[in-house]
Parts: structure tokens; C-alpha cells; sequence
């Protein structure tokens, strides 16, 4: 015997946390947050790192090396000694680099919390980048490249990008062999202490240990960061309407990959959280019409999804597939069709509200543990939000009607505003697709 599934219960009110919010001395920002329940610290710096006007390739290619080197040594201790003091204070450290930011990320115990701090102090104002390991790990970047390029999503990506934003430094994510070749030790000194700077630059930390204290550890930390530089600021992504299709040539590909890409209103815009359903009812989560249809209806596709990213320059909707090389036009058709739906024809009033719940349950929950807190509070943070905007964004993704779900459909979705890309094997899908699209080859 079946039984009917209970109706969800009202959702509870935010409860937030205090949010020490504090500038150093040297410039540097800290937020601090008690989250008790585990004996931890999530520990989370972001340092702004855009590419300057000129020379975006070689500064991709030094970021990305520099990233992967940072943890190499100091002149106190060697990349070994680093590894098992690490270890010692019960921590984790890893450093990652994008288009905006350069950024460690970690966890300690909380007993350990002042000696990852003083190692965090030490890498920041002493990292040596030795030759040895500079020269390793960029052997090994330009073999890893190489495999990345090898992907068709990847091609997608970065085709998708150049199209979308020309110029502008969001154009190229992944640096190019010939530059990371190109790359040498003192170049990543240079950087280091040009661009490693405490002003601009955020600490977030979320544990059982009280603002005041996590503070008072990291001024007695890293009071030694004084670095002077200039960060540089990320331009305004170029305002462009949906282009033609690109078609990349992939000869003897059995599947075709798929991206669509456009520009998607900041968390600030007054259609934000309108935006952020719409995507969900037409390919966000697996109960989207998408899904629904060229997954679960036609078994085109394993695995279609669309997503909202937040890049400090403006937001960008992406969406993509992967579908078999024979069904490629039939695809197209029917994501045409979703995308056609969402700009023209109003969403159901239950369709909407399973989207919200959706949204508002994975916000919960992405926020529940340290560690997510502690992203969520420094993306928020470069963003110029604080903390209050995890009480308010509920409310607004209550407050959205069908009205404002088609309206922001017709604005950032429909198919007239996205550029698509696909990559496959031409001579089998050109003809098909320019029954359905301009196509321009590439």
C-alpha cells in the first residue's frame, strides 16, 4: 500500500550568527563567526588577483604556478618541514587561483589554530619558490594542460568564454603551455610580493572559538603581512546580446557537447532570486523541465544541467549537455523548445513552488557546516554582502510570483540572449543543426 507523501512543514526563520567584522592595521579584513559543534576551524583567505589590462595570458600562466608552488617552502622551512607541521596541528592547506582571486583554504583543530595562522603569516611574507619545484610543477602543469585540452567540455568552456567575453580577462580561465613554459622562479617572486597584499584582501574564519579570539590570533599572526601593492580591480563583463552558434569540429566524436552561455543578473538585482527559479524549473535540478525532457523522456543525455556563476566582473548563466552524435540536432530542438517555454509561457504555480523550496533547502544546507558557512561568508564578502543577505534571500525567493518567473525567463533565458557552442564531429551534425540555428563554424 502506497502512502501519500506528508506536506513540508513552514520553513523556520534564519537564525545567523554574530560576524566579528574587523580591518587590520595592514588593511586586512577579518570575519570571524563561533559555529560550535566541532572541535574545528575552517579558515578561508581570499587575496584579489585579476589579470592586469594587458598581458592576461601571462599572468593566467604565473597565477596558476604560483598557486601550485606557494606551499613549496619558505625561508624557514622546506616544503617537507610545511607538510608535517601541517600534520602536527591537526590542519589542512590548500591554495587555489581563478580569474579573481587567489585563495587558502583550510581546517585545523581548534588547539591548532595559532600555528596555522603563523605558517599562513609565514607563506604570505617569506615563500621562496624554489627552482626545483617551481620547474616540477611546471613540467607537470603543461602535461596536465595538455589532458584538459584533450576534453571536448573543456574546448566548450573556453570556446564558450572567448565568445562571450572577447577581451575581457574572463575570455581565458586556463593558462596556455607556451606561457607556463615561459615561467621562471623570480617571475613568481615578483608576483608574490607585487600582488600578495593584505589590503583588499579577506579572512574568514568559522569555529568554536569566539570572534574576539580568532582576531586577536590572526593580528598576532600576521601582523607581519605589510606588503604594499595595488590589486587590480576587475573590469564590467562586455554587455552582448545571444550570438550565433559556433560549431567546432571534433572528426569521429560519438557525442557532441553542448554549452549554452549569457550574462544573469547579480545577487544585488531586484530579479535575482526570480532568475535563480527560472533556471531551476528549466534545467537548475533534476526535476527540471530539461532533465525531464531529454533525460527522462527522450534518453538523449545522461546529465543536462544549468547554473548561475557569480565571477566579481557579473554573473553568467551556463547550461550544458552531452549528448550522442545522431541526436544532436534533435537536441538542440528540444532544448530550444525549454528555452522558447520559459521566456513565453508562464510556469505552473506548483512547478514554482517546488523550485523555491528547492532553493531555499539547499541554502540551508549549504550553510549548515563550518566549512560551507565559512565559503559562503567569503564569496559573500567580495561581493560587498554580509551575512544578512542569507536572512533576506529567503524572503525574496518567497515573495517571487509566476509573473516574475516569466518575466525573468524572457529577460536571461530565452534563446535569442544565450550563445551556444557545440563541439562534434561536423561532418555528421552541421547539416541537421542549420535546420535549426545559424551555425558558424569554428
Amino acid at each position: 500500500m502506497t502512502r501519500a507523501v506528508p506536506a513540508l512543514a513552514k520553513a523556520r526563520a534564519v537564525k545567523l550568527p554574530t560576524v566579528g567584522d574587523t580591518t587590520l592595521d595592514n588593511g586586512l579584513r577579518v570575519l570571524a563567526v563561533r559555529r560550535p559543534g566541532v572541535p574545528l576551524a575552517e579558515v578561508r583567505l581570499r587575496i584579489p588577483f585579476a589579470a592586469p589590462k594587458k598581458g592576461t595570458a601571462t599572468h593566467v600562466a604565473r597565477a596558476h604556478l604560483l598557486a601550485d608552488t606557494f606551499l613549496s617552502g619558505t625561508e624557514h622551512r622546506d616544503a617537507g618541514q610545511i607538510a608535517r607541521d601541517l600534520q602536527a596541528v591537526g590542519a589542512t592547506l590548500g591554495v587555489s587561483v581563478d580569474s579573481d582571486r587567489l585563495a587558502f583554504g583550510g581546517s585545523v583543530l581548534l588547539d591548532g589554530l595559532p600555528g596555522l595562522l603563523a605558517l599562513l603569516g609565514e607563506l604570505l611574507t617569506s615563500a621562496t619558490f624554489p627552482k626545483h619545484d617551481v620547474e616540477g610543477e611546471r613540467d607537470r602543469l603543461v602535461q596536465e594542460l595538455a589532458i584538459h585540452r584533450s576534453s571536448a567540455g573543456v574546448v566548450a568552456r573556453e570556446a564558450l568564454f572567448a565568445r562571450l567575453y572577447g577581451e575581457h580577462p574572463y575570455a581565458q580561465d586556463l593558462p596556455l603551455a607556451d606561457e607556463v613554459e615561459a615561467v621562471k622562479p623570480k617571475q613568481l617572486r615578483t608576483l608574490h610580493a607585487t600582488r600578495i597584499v593584505p589590503a583588499g584582501s579577506i579572512l574568514t574564519i568559522v569555529g568554536d572559538v569566539t570572534p574576539a579570539r580568532a582576531t586577536a590570533a590572526v593580528q598576532n599572526a600576521l601582523n607581519g603581512w605589510t606588503a604594499i601593492g595595488s590589486s587590480v580591480e576587475m573590469p564590467a563583463t562586455p554587455s552582448q546580446p545571444g550570438r550565433t552558434a559556433l560549431l567546432v569540429d571534433r572528426p569521429g566524436a560519438v557525442q557532441t557537447t553542448i554549452r549554452f552561455g549569457g550574462a544573469a543578473p547579480n545577487r544585488t538585482d531586484d530579479d535575482f532570486a526570480a532568475t535563480v527559479l527560472a533556471n531551476l524549473v528549466f534545467g537548475g535540478y533534476f526535476s527540471s523541465r530539461w532533465v525531464s525532457n531529454i533525460r527522462e523522456d527522450k534518453g538523449y543525455t545522461y546529465s543536462p544541467h544549468s547554473g548561475l556563476d557569480h565571477p566579481l566582473g557579473g554573473s553568467r548563466l551556463v547550461a550544458g549537455a552531452d549528448v550522442a552524435t545522431e541526436v544532436t540536432a534533435p537536441s538542440m530542438l528540444e532544448t530550444l523548445y525549454e528555452l522558447g517555454r520559459m521566456a513565453t509561457v508562464p510556469v505552473g504555480q506548483d512547478e514554482l513552488d517546488q523550485a523555491r523550496r528547492y532553493a531555499i533547502g539547499t541554502l540551508a544546507l549549504g550553510t549548515a557546516t563550518q566549512a560551507g558557512l565559512a565559503g559562503t561568508l567569503s564569496q559573500l564578502a567580495a561581493g560587498g554582502l554580509a551575512i544578512d543577505w542569507l536572512r533576506e534571500y529567503p524572503k525574496q525567493l518567497a515573495a517571487v510570483t509566476t509573473e516574475d518567473v516569466l518575466a525573468a525567463g524572457a529577460r536571461w533565458l530565452a534563446p535569442t540572449v544565450l550563445t551556444p557552442v557545440l563541439v562534434g564531429d561536423v561532418a555528421t551534425v552541421e547539416k541537421s543543426l542549420r535546420g535549426l540555428v545559424d551555425v558558424e563554424l569554428g
